[in-house]
């Protein structure tokens, strides 16, 4: 029985749970506040004079594991839009020419509402409706809440409380993340730097499968120093974490252009759920913070909601009850 579903986030697990759906033959309509694919998936671009840096500042690489994924992944590489990436390890995969590259697959063909901000959900004769910032929509017959594990504890907290409490207890950790520009290659052996000093991951994005443009380091500071410095200017970041890694390689080169992004839902506790989902209220919840935090595990729990719906529907239908 198809009915209409609304997903409330369109990163990985809200496509891929889309896609699942869609494929069951469902009507989606997908919610995103972002302007564009990408999520922590996200790809940005700078110009500094007439050269054009590109990083990665989010998920630097995805893992292929699970066999359903891997199949995936491998689908991707034939298409030419991912590529193993031995630098980060010998699962690590990336997408090409860009992270986002990925993302922008998965929601081609969805119709994503992009820019709409989900504000409040109420459920009402049986039907979800949404409270945007432009406005509202709705009905629906199920809804989706497919963001980090803080922001579906805002959203659910009035609707379902065993959803948002589930939510509560698996906060994400912050990290600082700096973009770094470069005029010349570093001569630095390895693409990929680990746990030097308050840095937890440096990486030369410009290495990667398919990236084209100047010099590019991405960093990402250390858990425990993002809590601490949580609240500092974007500018100082970029500041102290340059010269952690320019001291940390024996370097002096100035980079040629520096910019610092907080990801403050970055790292989603570890779950064991995979997915939500309360049949009574027809409301569900997917995303890494369900699994484990990997992008992987955000598709995976993506399609084990989908799963949980259609078997949710089958054990509902006339059928089913008449076989008791």
């Amino acid at each position: 029985m198809s009915s209409s579903v609304a997903i409330v986030g369109a990163g990985v697990s809200g496509l891929s749970c889309a896609r699942a759906l869609r494929d069951q033959g469902h009507h989606v309509t997908l919610f995103d506040k972002a302007r564009r694919p990408g999520g922590r998936a996200s790809t940005r671009e700078q110009a500094v004079g007439d050269r054009l840096y590109a990083f990665d500042f989010g998920a630097q690489y995805f893992t292929a594991r699970h066999p359903d994924f891997v199949n995936q992944a491998n689908g991707w590489a034939e298409r030419g839009i991912a590529a193993r990436w031995p630098a980060a390890g010998g699962d690590a995969w990336v997408g090409v020419p860009a992270m986002a590259t990925i993302v922008r697959d998965l929601a081609d063909g969805m119709g994503v509402r992009w820019s709409s901000h989900v504000q409040s959900i109420v459920r009402r004769a049986g039907s979800w409706s949404l409270t945007l910032t432009e406005g509202a929509a709705g009905p629906f017959d199920a809804l989706v809440l497919a963001m980090p594990a803080e922001q579906v504890a805002a959203l659910a907290g009035a609707q379902d409380f065993a959803l948002a409490r589930r939510a509560v207890m698996s906060p994400s950790r912050p990290c600082w993340a700096v973009m770094l520009a470069f005029d010349a290659p570093l001569p630095v052996d390895s693409d990929v730097l680990r746990d030097i000093g308050p840095i937890a991951w440096a990486a030369r994005d410009s290495a990667k499968p398919g990236r084209h443009g100047g010099e590019s380091w991405v960093l990402h500071a250390a858990s425990d120093w993002s809590i601490a410095h949580l609240d500092l200017p974007n500018e100082e970041v970029a500041e102290q974490l340059t010269a952690a890694f320019l001291a940390a390689i024996g370097l002096v080169a100035q980079p040629a252009a520096t910019r610092a992004h907080l990801w403050r839902y970055a790292l989603s506790s570890p779950g064991s759920d995979g997915a939500y989902w309360n049949p009574g209220l027809q409301l569900g919840a997917c995303g890494d913070w369900l699994l484990a935090p990997r992008l992987e595990c955000a598709w995976l729990s993506g399609r084990m909601l989908a799963e949980r719906i259609a078997d949710s529907a089958a054990e509902d239908s006339p059928r089913a009850a008449s076989l008791g």
